[in-house]
Protein backbone atom coordinates (compact mmCIF):
# COMPACT_ATOMS: atom_id res chain seq x y z
CA UNK A 1 0.00 0.00 0.00
CA UNK A 2 1.09 3.59 -0.46
CA UNK A 3 0.38 4.73 2.58
CA UNK A 4 -2.82 6.68 1.94
CA UNK A 5 -5.97 5.56 3.60
CA UNK A 6 -9.10 5.11 1.02
CA UNK A 7 -11.76 7.04 1.38
CA UNK A 8 -15.20 5.57 1.18
CA UNK A 9 -17.77 8.33 0.53
CA UNK A 10 -21.30 7.72 0.89
CA UNK A 11 -23.41 10.28 -0.50
CA UNK A 12 -27.07 10.25 0.75
CA UNK A 13 -30.31 11.62 -0.22
CA UNK A 14 -33.30 12.99 2.07
CA UNK A 15 -35.38 10.56 2.07
CA UNK A 16 -38.63 12.98 1.13
CA UNK A 17 -36.35 14.43 -2.32
CA UNK A 18 -36.48 10.90 -3.45
CA UNK A 19 -40.15 10.44 -2.32
CA UNK A 20 -41.08 13.17 -3.89
CA UNK A 21 -39.10 12.54 -7.41
CA UNK A 22 -40.77 8.94 -7.59
CA UNK A 23 -44.45 9.92 -7.08
CA UNK A 24 -44.13 12.93 -9.59
CA UNK A 25 -42.65 10.65 -12.19
CA UNK A 26 -45.37 8.37 -11.14
CA UNK A 27 -48.20 11.06 -11.60
CA UNK A 28 -46.73 11.70 -14.86
CA UNK A 29 -46.61 8.47 -16.05
CA UNK A 30 -50.16 8.24 -15.03
CA UNK A 31 -51.56 11.24 -17.27
CA UNK A 32 -49.47 9.48 -20.00
CA UNK A 33 -51.11 6.13 -19.74
CA UNK A 34 -54.11 8.20 -19.46
CA UNK A 35 -54.07 9.84 -22.42
CA UNK A 36 -52.58 7.10 -24.39
CA UNK A 37 -55.89 4.98 -23.34
CA UNK A 38 -58.04 7.98 -24.47
CA UNK A 39 -56.48 8.03 -28.44
CA UNK A 40 -56.37 4.10 -28.83
CA UNK A 41 -60.00 4.60 -27.27
CA UNK A 42 -60.98 6.94 -29.81
CA UNK A 43 -58.91 4.87 -32.50
CA UNK A 44 -60.96 1.95 -31.68
CA UNK A 45 -64.17 3.79 -32.14
CA UNK A 46 -62.90 5.81 -35.30
CA UNK A 47 -61.77 2.37 -36.97
CA UNK A 48 -64.67 -0.09 -35.90
CA UNK A 49 -67.08 3.08 -37.06
CA UNK A 50 -65.56 3.55 -40.28
CA UNK A 51 -65.56 -0.78 -41.33
CA UNK A 52 -68.91 -0.35 -40.23
CA UNK A 53 -70.07 2.85 -42.12
CA UNK A 54 -67.68 1.53 -45.54
CA UNK A 55 -69.13 -2.00 -45.39
CA UNK A 56 -72.86 -1.03 -44.77
CA UNK A 57 -72.92 1.64 -47.80
CA UNK A 58 -72.09 -1.08 -50.29
CA UNK A 59 -75.04 -3.22 -49.35
CA UNK A 60 -73.46 -6.61 -49.39
CA UNK A 61 -75.52 -9.71 -47.76
CA UNK A 62 -73.67 -12.20 -46.99
CA UNK A 63 -74.80 -15.16 -48.57
CA UNK A 64 -76.33 -18.12 -46.32
CA UNK A 65 -73.03 -20.63 -47.92
CA UNK A 66 -69.79 -19.99 -50.23
CA UNK A 67 -70.91 -23.07 -52.36
CA UNK A 68 -67.77 -25.10 -51.64
CA UNK A 69 -68.57 -28.00 -50.12
CA UNK A 70 -65.05 -28.99 -48.85
CA UNK A 71 -64.69 -26.18 -46.55
CA UNK A 72 -63.96 -25.84 -42.97
CA UNK A 73 -66.73 -26.44 -40.61
CA UNK A 74 -66.47 -23.36 -39.20
CA UNK A 75 -66.59 -21.53 -42.27
CA UNK A 76 -69.60 -23.31 -43.21
CA UNK A 77 -71.41 -22.25 -40.12
CA UNK A 78 -70.27 -18.19 -40.20
CA UNK A 79 -72.03 -18.54 -43.26
CA UNK A 80 -75.23 -20.27 -42.52
CA UNK A 81 -75.17 -17.93 -39.17
CA UNK A 82 -74.68 -14.85 -41.24
CA UNK A 83 -76.40 -15.94 -44.46
CA UNK A 84 -79.02 -12.52 -45.45
CA UNK A 85 -77.46 -10.56 -42.66
CA UNK A 86 -75.93 -6.76 -44.24
CA UNK A 87 -72.29 -7.38 -44.05
CA UNK A 88 -70.62 -4.54 -41.25
CA UNK A 89 -67.52 -6.16 -39.41
CA UNK A 90 -64.27 -6.56 -40.46
CA UNK A 91 -65.05 -10.15 -39.74
CA UNK A 92 -67.34 -10.43 -42.14
CA UNK A 93 -65.59 -8.49 -45.10
CA UNK A 94 -62.77 -11.24 -44.23
CA UNK A 95 -64.71 -14.28 -44.56
CA UNK A 96 -66.44 -12.94 -47.55
CA UNK A 97 -63.21 -12.02 -49.60
CA UNK A 98 -61.50 -15.03 -48.85
CA UNK A 99 -64.38 -18.19 -48.42
CA UNK A 100 -66.72 -16.68 -51.05
CA UNK A 101 -65.05 -14.54 -53.28
CA UNK A 102 -61.90 -16.55 -53.15
CA UNK A 103 -63.60 -19.46 -53.60
CA UNK A 104 -65.10 -18.56 -56.86
CA UNK A 105 -61.86 -16.74 -58.26
CA UNK A 106 -60.32 -19.74 -57.81
CA UNK A 107 -62.32 -21.23 -60.43
CA UNK A 108 -60.95 -18.61 -62.46
CA UNK A 109 -57.51 -17.44 -64.65
CA UNK A 110 -56.03 -15.20 -62.92
CA UNK A 111 -55.97 -11.26 -64.17
CA UNK A 112 -52.35 -11.93 -65.51
CA UNK A 113 -53.73 -14.94 -67.55
CA UNK A 114 -56.89 -13.46 -68.48
CA UNK A 115 -55.33 -10.17 -69.96
CA UNK A 116 -53.04 -12.29 -72.11
CA UNK A 117 -56.05 -14.43 -73.31
CA UNK A 118 -57.60 -11.37 -74.46
CA UNK A 119 -55.09 -9.60 -76.11
CA UNK A 120 -54.11 -12.73 -77.91
CA UNK A 121 -58.24 -13.39 -79.01
CA UNK A 122 -59.48 -13.98 -82.02
CA UNK A 123 -62.13 -10.97 -83.30
CA UNK A 124 -65.09 -13.92 -82.38
CA UNK A 125 -63.47 -14.47 -78.89
CA UNK A 126 -62.45 -11.01 -77.82
CA UNK A 127 -65.65 -10.08 -76.38
CA UNK A 128 -65.81 -13.19 -74.17
CA UNK A 129 -62.20 -12.68 -72.97
CA UNK A 130 -62.89 -9.04 -72.14
CA UNK A 131 -65.88 -10.17 -70.12
CA UNK A 132 -63.37 -12.35 -68.52
CA UNK A 133 -60.62 -9.84 -67.81
CA UNK A 134 -63.06 -7.41 -66.57
CA UNK A 135 -64.51 -10.20 -64.11
CA UNK A 136 -61.26 -11.24 -62.90
CA UNK A 137 -60.30 -7.62 -62.25
CA UNK A 138 -64.02 -6.78 -60.73
CA UNK A 139 -63.32 -9.25 -58.10
CA UNK A 140 -59.47 -9.35 -57.24
CA UNK A 141 -60.42 -5.63 -56.57
CA UNK A 142 -63.50 -6.43 -54.53
CA UNK A 143 -61.79 -9.21 -52.81
CA UNK A 144 -58.82 -6.77 -51.81
CA UNK A 145 -61.23 -4.01 -50.92
CA UNK A 146 -62.78 -6.33 -48.28
CA UNK A 147 -59.34 -7.43 -47.14
CA UNK A 148 -58.26 -3.83 -46.42
CA UNK A 149 -61.40 -3.14 -44.26
CA UNK A 150 -60.52 -6.24 -42.17
CA UNK A 151 -57.61 -5.26 -41.65
CA UNK A 152 -57.91 -2.28 -40.52
CA UNK A 153 -61.10 -3.39 -38.54
CA UNK A 154 -58.45 -5.72 -36.67
CA UNK A 155 -56.12 -2.63 -36.04
CA UNK A 156 -59.22 -0.62 -34.56
CA UNK A 157 -59.62 -4.05 -32.74
CA UNK A 158 -55.95 -4.44 -31.18
CA UNK A 159 -55.83 -0.72 -30.34
CA UNK A 160 -58.90 -0.98 -27.57
CA UNK A 161 -57.32 -3.67 -26.28
CA UNK A 162 -54.24 -1.17 -26.22
CA UNK A 163 -56.73 1.41 -24.58
CA UNK A 164 -57.82 -1.02 -21.69
CA UNK A 165 -54.60 -1.90 -21.10
CA UNK A 166 -53.37 1.54 -20.57
CA UNK A 167 -56.10 2.36 -18.43
CA UNK A 168 -55.70 -0.29 -16.43
CA UNK A 169 -51.29 1.15 -16.26
CA UNK A 170 -52.77 4.54 -15.39
CA UNK A 171 -55.05 3.46 -12.76
CA UNK A 172 -52.48 1.44 -11.58
CA UNK A 173 -49.60 4.33 -11.44
CA UNK A 174 -52.53 6.99 -10.01
CA UNK A 175 -53.22 4.47 -7.14
CA UNK A 176 -49.21 3.98 -6.62
CA UNK A 177 -48.86 7.95 -6.32
CA UNK A 178 -51.42 8.53 -4.19
CA UNK A 179 -50.03 5.75 -2.02
CA UNK A 180 -46.59 7.85 -2.32
CA UNK A 181 -48.13 10.92 -1.30
CA UNK A 182 -49.80 9.47 1.45
CA UNK A 183 -46.01 8.07 2.06
CA UNK A 184 -44.34 11.31 1.32
CA UNK A 185 -46.51 12.80 4.27
CA UNK A 186 -45.78 10.09 7.02
CA UNK A 187 -41.72 10.17 6.17
CA UNK A 188 -40.07 12.46 8.77
CA UNK A 189 -37.79 15.23 7.38
CA UNK A 190 -34.69 14.09 8.87
CA UNK A 191 -34.76 10.43 7.20
CA UNK A 192 -32.21 9.18 4.66
CA UNK A 193 -31.47 6.91 2.11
Amino acid sequence: MSGFAEVKMERKMKRKTFDKIVTTIGAGLAVFLFVVAALANWGASFASDSVASQLKAQLITMPPSTGNADEPADVTAYFKAHGGKMMATGKDAQMYADHFIGFHMSKMPTYAEASAAARSATAENKAAADATVETVFKGNMLRGTLLTAYAFGTLGELAGYGAIAALIGGLLMLVLTIAGVIHLRRTPDEAMI
